[in-house]
């Protein structure tokens, strides 16, 4: 059973998956090769620097053209890109991306084929019965009181491998490959030419070396190395990260760790739903820096919604920002001001003002416990 943030992430993304592919053929946006310059919105976008090539117009004007039509979009557009990243992280990535969308389907389609969402991903040490994960389904909460070491249950959406499924897999490997490549080559021609062309067999020479070419190097990319790619080969990831980074108290996902206890025995496997959920492989409960390529899916607090009995406030992972981040950044709960701690401790303040002072909330990773923010 998919949260109500899952199914809001999945139709933000089927939205601006089916934008990537629409965007040509709809004249939203694209570069026409054949005419020289970019399509916006049906309308043909130049740098206004025809009059000055063409000796009609001075050098004044030419750069204000440049300015105004080149210069300030594209400088506009990525300062608000940075601060959203910068504020919110990749929030791009885990919301809209439409690489992200197929390497998150990849993965499950993979996690149902060899138990693993990767081909370089170990198994899981206990994981002896050779039971995998699939985010999405239901399970029992566990009463918060229960010890660690007592028998685990079965986390959201266990699926023993099926090897039937590699084929599902690699047809969808290759089928969004293809679809990527296709996609491409109407940013750059008349999509209209090409889908004609396509259709009646007749690419030119240099349209299906470049369909051909594409679709095999996105396939090896799909297969083997999408995750390489979002972490370290994809420079609109990587600036969201940097950005990211930069701010501790952007939104991040917090664990608190006063309630570490209710997940010791989330899983019979050694690691927790949390983990197995996370499309960037990542450890959610851990601090940022650890976390450098979060994209903010909010599948590992989905899959904690899940195995607390689908209750959001009961997740001990949820979104947090502004101070209450720094502990994520820091690995170490917040640090009270010192008039709070004088104002508690002042004679005939009551213990629980203490407690509160000396304990502020909410605390998430760092808190309570694990000094180096891990559990």
């Amino acid at each position: 059973m998919r949260t109500r943030l899952q199914r809001k992430r999945a139709w933000f993304q089927v939205g601006f998956f089916a934008l990537f592919l629409l965007a040509p053929p709809l004249d939203i946006l694209r570069i026409d090769l054949t005419q020289g310059h970019a399509i916006l919105l049906g309308r043909a976008w130049t740098l206004g620097i025809d009059e000055f090539l063409a000796g009609r117009a001075d050098v004044g004007d030419a750069a204000l053209n440049l300015l105004l039509r080149g210069f300030l979009p594209i400088f506009g557009g990525a300062v608000l890109f940075i601060w959203m990243a910068w504020r919110y992280g990749r929030l791009y990535c885990g919301w809209l991306c439409p690489h992200f969308s197929v390497v998150e389907l990849i993965n499950g389609l993979m996690r149902r084929a060899c138990g693993r969402p990767s081909l370089w991903e170990r198994r899981s040490p206990n994981d002896g019965a050779g039971v995998s994960w699939n985010n999405g389904a239901h399970a029992t909460p566990r009463p918060l009181g229960r010890a660690p070491g007592q028998a685990g249950r079965q986390g959201p959406g266990q699926v023993r491998p099926n090897p039937w499924y590699w084929v599902p897999t690699l047809l969808a490997v290759v089928g969004f490959a293809f679809l990527w490549a296709l996609a491409f080559l109407t940013y750059l021609l008349p999509p209209f030419e090409i889908y004609r062309n396509l259709l009646n067999l007749t690419l030119t020479r240099n349209q299906a070396l470049f369909v051909a070419a594409a679709t095999c190097l996105l396939s090896v990319e799909f297969l083997l190395a999408r995750h390489f790619f979002c972490r370290y080969a994809c420079a609109v990831g990587l600036f969201q990260s940097l950005a990211w980074m930069a701010n501790d108290k952007a939104m991040v996902v917090g664990f608190d760790t006063r309630r570490a206890a209710a997940c010791a025995d989330c899983t019979p496997t050694a690691l927790g739903a949390c983990d197995h959920a996370c499309p960037m492989r990542l450890k959610p409960r851990t601090i940022k820096r650890k976390m450098f390529t979060c994209t903010e899916c909010g599948e590992c607090i989905a899959a904690c919604t899940q195995v607390q009995g689908g209750d959001p406030d009961r997740s001990l992972l949820r979104w947090v920002e502004g101070p209450a981040a720094l502990p994520v950044v820091t690995g170490r709960p917040t640090v009270p001001p010192a008039s709070a701690l004088a104002s508690a401790l002042a004679p005939g303040s009551p213990p629980a003002a203490a407690c509160s002072a000396g304990n502020p909330a909410p605390l998430p990773v760092g808190a309570g416990g694990a000094t180096n923010g891990e559990v």
